[in-house]
């Protein structure tokens, strides 16, 4: 495993040393004495070195920001290690090109842990709602606030930096797009605090809306995702507490160990989606600056 904050410990360590076909050999963090902590609670070993920790593994298995996780993923994926990795997969497009190429060229496993994707009753849900078809538009409000004290996630400079957007933007887009298709153009919007608001356009004239904050009052928190169309209205299932979230990521460790059994069968969460989540931030985050529509990058970019 590659870190040792909270995400790490109870969502990414506590399902890697709970997995039946996991051999949980050790953990890597740029803060040594917090790796030691953290192996000794989960039951491994800290390593000092993280090439050694590379050399040691099959796949890893990434909790650190995303600019940390593109260029150690890029350097385990060239050295032929699967990897299951954080949304986002980094935070600029020429990252995360780089990595999708390395994965490709090396032939390795990869899962993004887009959460929602793998909680059973969301992957139902999208099943059902694919068969149904006739989708138009869908929308998505997540309202979150992380910043109060006492929040685990409240000291994490990547998430002030960067906010909703890049956060909890690939949760929306992990959904929206399997059904209304890859995102076409982007018109982006600030709101009170991080709050940013997205209009996308789909293939077919297909469109959705995105509301997405971190920095909400607490009596404001809550989300909601749905879609609608000549099929009706189907609403997404909604948050959900921290043992489904394990249970969740023991599923995506499942996605990759299926995957690297069976080379090239890939993953509807793979590295290559994971990419084409970034283009889409990475033209959201144009629009904000412009104050335009922004086309989204063509996916032969990242040949």
């Amino acid at each position: 495993m590659i870190g040792t904050g909270y995400w790490a410990r109870v969502v990414h360590g506590a399902s890697a040393a709970g997995h039946p076909q996991v051999d949980f050999v050790g953990v890597w963090g740029r803060n040594h004495a917090a790796a030691q902590a953290t192996a000794t609670e989960l039951g491994t070993r800290a390593f000092d070195d993280i090439d050694t920790l590379i050399d040691a593994v099959d796949a890893l298995t990434f909790a650190v920001p995303p600019d940390v996780q593109a260029e150690i993923a890029t350097r385990a994926a060239e050295r032929g290690r699967h990897l299951l990795l954080e949304k986002p997969l980094a935070t600029s497009v020429p990252d995360a090109h780089r990595l999708e190429r390395a994965v490709a060229a090396a032939g390795v496993a990869s899962v993004v842990f887009f959460t929602r994707r793998f909680v059973p009753e969301v992957v139902i849900w999208l099943q059902r709602v694919v068969e149904v078809g006739g989708w138009e538009c869908g929308r998505a409000e997540f309202a979150a606030q992380i910043f109060a004290a006492g929040n685990p996630f409240a000291g994490s400079a990547w998430r002030r930096d960067k906010g909703a957007l890049w956060d909890i933007g690939p949760h929306a887009l992990s959904i929206l797009w399997p059904v209304l298709g890859e995102v076409t153009s982007v018109v982006a919007g600030r709101g009170r605090g991080d709050q940013v608001h997205l209009i996308m356009r789909h293939p077919e004239g297909r469109s959705s809306t995105a509301s997405l904050s971190l920095t909400v009052p607490e009596a404001a928190i809550g989300g909601s995702l749905y879609v609608y169309g000549s099929g009706g209205r189907m609403t997404a299932p909604g948050s959900f507490e921290l043992p489904r979230v394990v249970a969740a990521h023991a599923a995506a460790l499942d996605a990759l160990i299926a995957q690297a059994q069976q080379p090239g069968s890939g993953h509807p969460c793979d590295v290559h989606f994971g990419a084409r989540v970034v283009e889409v931030l990475a033209a959201a985050e144009q629009s904000l600056a412009s104050g335009r529509m922004v086309e989204v990058a063509p996916v032969s970019s990242a040949s």
